[in-house]
């Protein structure tokens, strides 16, 4: 048998550019995979509140506070409750919402917070959150009337 030892093989600098050239390759098709499979995984709620407005007049039954919310957030958020200084108030909404009080990414709605009761008063502070359906608090915001 013959051996052959005048046949080159790739040289040693070729060979290394080759290995990295591969590697890099490798390693930028595994971190798009993995951004893609945490951004799938990390979508999260959020609502800024841009206005908060009090409405009617301080002491009659009909006083409501106006929030103007928009979903800052990369997922739909469906609000469940809504508190003032801690207490829970019934609320309605309008705009982009849903009939579910739901409220996609990026969009914008209202939400009518009805005082009940307990009427909000010139000069007092009020401490608003809301609620998702989750049970995650995803916005809060402080006023005075």
């Amino acid at each position: 048998m013959k051996i052959l030892k005048n046949k080159k093989a790739l040289s040693p600098v070729i060979a290394a550019i080759i290995l990295i050239a591969v590697t890099v390759a490798v390693s930028i098709a595994v971190a798009a995979w993995m951004g893609a499979l945490t951004f799938t995984f990390m979508k999260t709620e959020e609502l800024a509140i841009t206005a908060m407005t009090f409405s009617g007049t301080s002491g009659s039954a009909n006083n409501t506070i106006v929030l103007t919310v928009k979903n800052t957030g990369t997922s739909a958020v469906t609000v469940s409750a809504v508190y003032i200084n801690d207490a829970s108030k019934s609320f309605t909404t309008s705009g982009s919402f849903t009939s579910s009080n739901q409220l996609a990414a990026g969009a914008s709605g209202t939400i009518t917070v009805y005082m009940g009761s307990e009427y909000w008063s010139t000069g007092n502070k009020y401490r608003v959150v809301i609620q998702s359906s989750t049970g995650k608090n995803v916005a809060s915001y402080e006023k005075i009337a």
